[in-house]
């Protein structure tokens, strides 16, 4: 474990006792939403990790420590320093520690610094993938490549419904990452619970995953896993709905020549916009289940690693 790694010392105290831990992601709070429903999304994101029994550990950058577990006082500095703070992937972090600086770490970044602090378990909104368009720009987040090599399990609502679906789980069967539905039979696309698109592995319970977890660090595979969980059925997006907002919305990224990791951010916003805020209730709808749903299995896995001892 690094010097410059800093667990928080609920966390450390449940990692030390082999309890539930459950990683989560701060560029949410720093380029998902605006201050101060950030924050207050944030601490229910928390607060539905404790209330399904495991401890949450929010991972940021603060002044060039790598934190895993931030205190009330670390969420409310990246939340109200917003998109004035960096989003960190796995590049920035030597540029951010060397200058003691702050960032938001992404799932890419959130990933390293959970494995680091020995966290197994991370709960996100979406993850990044291939972009649209990709085969002129050559847009493919990190997040791949870190799930390729990083063994953390990723609890998700699939891969951001802005980006290339098909294609994002075309490279994630080339990185040897598992994407594993919950409970579906289909990659869920985010906003809605539906894509089309076939998922080779299901779960059905919590334990299914921590077993799967399990195994694969007894074959000591490098790769992390994910779980895609469906938005709930109540707080979907139509899926026409969803994609005439997204092709509205690229159409102004282009426009407006936003690039690299500009591209996110902006399309969520306009999306947002254009859909009078009914995706970013969806967003935080499904942040909130995929947080209970990581912390059901982060709980298994617990139970499985106490009796394997």
């Amino acid at each position: 474990m690094t010097s410059l790694l800093e667990v928080g010392q609920e966390v450390r105290e449940a990692l030390a006792a082999g309890k539930a831990v459950v990683a989560l992601e701060s560029t949410i709070i720093s380029h998902g939403m605006p201050w101060p429903e950030n924050v207050e999304t944030a601490l229910r994101v928390e607060a539905a990790v404790r209330a399904a029994g495991a401890i949450p550990a929010t991972v940021a950058i603060i002044g060039g420590r790598l934190v895993a577990g931030l205190d009330r006082g670390g969420i409310e500095r990246i939340g109200k320093a917003g998109l004035a703070v960096e989003k960190v992937s796995r590049r920035d972090l030597p540029r951010l520690v060397a200058a003691g600086a702050d960032g938001a770490t992404t799932v890419a970044a959130t990933m390293i610094v959970a494995a680091m602090a020995g966290i197994g378990v991370f709960a996100t909104g979406g993850i990044g993938g291939v972009h649209r368009g990709a085969e002129s720009s050559w847009d493919v987040s990190a997040d791949l490549d870190e799930l390729g090599r990083t063994p953390v399990c990723v609890v998700c609502a699939g891969a951001k419904a802005i980006l290339d679906l098909p294609k994002t789980l075309e490279y994630l069967e080339t990185r040897g990452v598992p994407v594993i539905g919950y409970r579906t039979d289909e990659l869920p696309a985010f906003y809605s619970a539906h894509s089309g698109i076939a998922l080779v592995e299901r779960a059905d319970s919590p334990r299914d995953i921590a077993l799967r977890i399990r195994a694969s660090r007894e074959l000591g595979l490098p790769s992390g896993m994910v779980v895609a969980n469906p938005v709930p059925e109540n707080m979907a997006m139509e899926r026409g709905e969803m994609e005439a907002a997204i092709e509205t919305a690229l159409a102004a990224a282009k426009s407006a020549r936003v690039t690299g990791r500009d591209v996110t951010p902006f399309l969520l916003g306009k999306m947002k916009e254009l859909t009078a805020g009914e995706s970013l209730e969806a967003n935080i709808a499904l942040v909130l289940n995929n947080a209970d749903l990581a912390a059901r299995i982060a709980v298994e896995l617990s139970a499985l690693d106490r009796t394997s001892r």
